[in-house]
């Protein structure tokens, strides 16, 4: 990035390029990818080749996705699938376009970050046939102007959406109700998306079955727990340098996102606070050493803030002034409104950007705070996140997909369903080999014993994975069912 500090108006959005970029933009050039293709909008297609070295890397850490093109060479469970998405558009996502493109789906995409979209990935699905409207620091009229493109076109009508925040699924609801009554279902994988479908679905407003990916232990085990424990350091490292050990940091949330943010911190000997609003994630907390607080109570005193709630106005200015000189303020989940940085956009305060995606806001006393990707998500926005995290990831979207785009008529009613705990063990299981791991099989008489069928699911739906709770409530039920065998 330019070296040089920049003075930010505080009223306009920051755009986040190197000023050695191309600044015209990509709504206003004319692109082709070789063949002569032009339906897509990106930054440069001439990035493609740099974009496909990075796809080529990351299908080497998603085993499972590969798997899947490989038993698809036959059959092609997508064959007729119109997916239209919203997601981070990273080597990841592209792998994962490009497996379902192998199931025979067509695919329309669009980036549901402003910030995290890799551009020479999206040059390389763009010289790949792929319909990509997405590039790194959109405004937020781009933002919107991409996903219309997607799904307002002539000739091509979606019948499956696979989103991450509910935006896609919001603007569709907003602008062309009557494409619902072409499509299937909706894949949804954040913790957003899918409080908005569960507020629809209470409404009454939901027209269509949709798959709660995020709530699927695949997803809240893996990609929210490792991914955000391996992330949210490399997040921090790349944009302010910090020393991590002795530094005092409060994590608000202790979900699946907190806990791993706090876990990684912690290891590097940071001293750690948590804010929760839940008893039992509270509790958890207390359990693993943390010690859980009020924000007010130390945001005088903490060296980093970290967001990790999915909820709205968690720091706001109040706590935004009484930060120490020199604080750190950034959010690890998916949405931009868990910090209220548009307060922070008022005369009185100063932006200087210091280099991409990390901004001081200054007040009048000289006191100054850094702003980490405008309250944006964090790992996607700032730095990347481990592959072979969001292969399980994507492994779960994909089969999620394949479920509601083949079930029967009458499977699925308009409401919102979990994954069902068979094919969340089948992802896992496709994982495995990666370790050389093999997996203990029942005996006949261990599977009558305990009542399972040998081949799965192992769990009942209602276990969650490492939570004691629900480790209990299982044990009480397993003890019960052997007591009424006796």
């Amino acid at each position: 990035a330019s070296a040089s500090i920049l003075l930010v108006n505080p009223k306009r959005a920051a755009s986040y390029t190197d000023s050695s970029d191309d600044e015209t933009s990509p709504r206003d050039k004319q692109q082709k990818n070789s063949k002569g293709n032009g339906d897509f909008c990106i930054k440069n297609i001439k990035q493609a080749d740099f974009g496909r070295r990075e796809i080529e890397i990351a299908e080497q850490e998603m085993p499972a996705l590969m798997a899947l093109r490989k038993r698809a060479q036959g059959e092609k469970p997508l064959a007729g699938a119109k997916v239209v998405g919203c997601t981070h558009i990273t080597a990841q996502t592209a792998v994962l376009m490009e497996t379902l493109s192998a199931l025979g789906a067509q695919c329309r995409w669009a980036a549901c970050n402003i910030y995290s979209t890799q551009n020479e990935v999206a040059a390389a699905l763009a010289e790949g046939g792929f319909s990509v409207f997405a590039w790194k620091g959109e405004s937020e009229d781009d933002f919107w102007w991409c996903i219309d493109r997607c799904v307002n076109v002539e000739g091509w009508q979606p019948n499956m959406i696979l989103d991450d925040g509910g935006d896609l699924t919001h603007w569709i609801y907003k602008k062309y109700p009557n494409m619902f009554k072409k499509i299937k279902g909706i894949v949804e994988e954040s913790v957003t998306g899918v409080h908005r479908l569960y507020q629809l679905s209470k409404a009454g407003k939901l027209c269509v079955p949709a798959m709660n990916v995020n709530d699927s232990v695949t997803k809240q085990k893996f990609d929210n727990l490792y991914c955000c424990r391996e992330s949210i350091l490399d997040g921090l490292k790349r944009t302010t340098d910090v020393m991590f050990g002795g530094k005092q940091v409060v994590v608000c949330g202790y979900g699946e996102v907190g806990k791993g943010c706090c876990a990684a911190l912690k290891a590097m000997g940071s001293i750690v606070y948590v804010t929760e609003i839940d008893p039992i994630c509270a509790l958890q907390a207390c359990m693993d050493g943390f010690r859980l607080v009020k924000l007010n109570e130390v945001i005088r005193q903490v060296d980093i803030v970290i967001t990790c709630t999915g909820n709205k106005n968690v720091v706001v200015r109040e706590y935004l002034d009484r930060m120490k000189n020199g604080c750190i303020v950034c959010n690890m989940g998916h949405s931009n409104t868990e910090i209220d940085v548009a307060s922070l956009r008022t005369p009185e305060l100063t932006w200087e950007r210091v280099r991409s995606q990390v901004d001081h806001v200054i007040w009048p006393d000289g006191k100054r705070i850094v702003l980490l990707a405008e309250g944006r998500l964090l790992n996607l926005s700032c730095s990347t996140v481990p592959t072979f995290v969001l292969s399980i990831t994507a492994t779960t979207q994909a089969l999620a997909l394949i479920e509601l785009y083949n079930a029967p008529e009458g499977r699925y009613k308009q409401d919102v369903y979990l994954l069902p705990k068979k094919m969340d063990e089948y992802v896992a299981s496709l994982h495995l080999p990666t370790f050389d791991a093999h997996l203990t099989e029942l005996t006949d008489e261990q599977a009558k014993y305990l009542g399972l069928n040998k081949n799965g699911p192992f769990k009942p739906n209602y276990y969650r994975y490492g939570n004691i709770l629900f480790l209990a409530v299982h044990m009480v039920c397993v003890r019960r069912e052997l007591m009424s065998l006796m």
